[in-house]
């Protein structure tokens, strides 16, 4: 059941879907990275609908499904480059924030061997900004299952 209708109140949210498109714009990130990362995060904080939308943009933009099945076992197998399993890295940690310790000094240099300053600064606005989305698609039950690629 969901709470409020996030599309009732859409204008409200205009801020946020701004930053992901400026994000998205600057080209700091390769897309199939992003997507990841949007997904990753998804998966840690279970938001269903977040996880519908991203998936199926992934797909649409040409993510194969071995590597959105494998993604919670990025660690465990050769499929994602250098880069990506850095910005994963990153993405984990600034989601669960086990402590005010997180984000290492040896994370964050592994983050900078492959990333720009840029780029690191998007992606860490990148993982801010699906956390809230999933906390607020979670905290007024947002269903997932009927998303269409590309539809927001």
């Amino acid at each position: 059941m969901t709470r409020i209708s996030i599309q009732r109140h859409y204008a409200a949210m205009q801020p946020l879907v701004k930053l992901g498109e400026e994000i998205r714009a600057r080209g700091h990130l390769d897309p199939k990275l992003a997507d990841l990362v949007l997904m990753r995060c998804s998966q840690i904080n279970g938001c269903a609908f977040c996880l519908d939308m991203h998936s199926k943009d992934a797909r649409a933009a040409g993510e194969t499904e071995q590597r959105l099945h494998l993604l919670p076992a990025w660690r465990e197998t050769k499929l994602y480059s250098e880069s990506e399993q850095a910005a994963l890295a990153l993405a984990e940690e600034l989601t669960e924030l086990p402590s005010h310790e997180s984000v290492s000094d040896a994370l964050y240099e592994r983050v900078h061997q492959h990333f720009e300053d840029a780029a690191v600064i998007d992606l860490v606005l990148l993982v801010g900004l699906i956390n809230t989305w999933n906390r607020l698609n979670i905290a007024v039950r947002t269903e997932g299952g009927h998303y269409k690629p590309a539809a927001h």
